[in-house]
């Protein structure tokens, strides 16, 4: 699970920084700028939360909204945080619960590897409501699909 959670971090991070190259292009910015900090902001969230940090509760799901010049900077830090966190974790470790306060100020419990899969998953929902608005500006979205990281032609 370990190597699942990295290889889907890694994943996640090439595809969406594929998909910021395309956003620079778009005649309209605005909402895929949103989403793609809320996906930042998400998982600095969740990383405050399961470091314990007493900020991750005043933290918000969609602000910032970042400029577009921070993303890739913004994202990279968010990204190399959980691969750190996860390589300095021992399989066992991703498994035991942290406890949060959630949202309604009550307290929750989930282990890292349920968090990570969350965040890994909520990306692809996310990128896919970026591919429809470039669809939307009349531009042809980039092929990002998992399996074109491992496919190869054969000649």
């Amino acid at each position: 699970m370990k190597r699942y959670l990295l290889d889907s971090f890694l994943f996640n991070s090439g595809a969406n920084k594929k998909m910021l190259a395309k956003i620079r292009s778009l005649p309209d910015k605005a909402l895929c700028i949103k989403y793609f900090s809320h996906l930042i902001n998400s998982q600095n969230k969740w990383m405050a939360r399961i470091m314990q940090d007493q900020k991750a509760a005043g933290m918000n799901w969609w602000d910032p909204v970042y400029d577009l010049e921070e993303l890739e900077v913004r994202w990279d830090k968010s990204v190399a945080a959980w691969i750190e966190y996860i390589h300095s974790k021992a399989e066992v470790d991703l498994d035991e619960e942290i406890v949060f306060t959630g949202a309604d100020g009550s307290r929750w419990a989930a282990t890292p590897r349920d968090i990570a899969l969350q965040l890994n998953y909520h990306s692809i929902h996310h990128r896919a409501q970026m591919q429809t608005i470039i669809r939307g500006q009349n531009m042809e979205p980039d092929f990002i699909d998992y399996i074109g990281t491992k496919c190869r032609k054969l000649t």
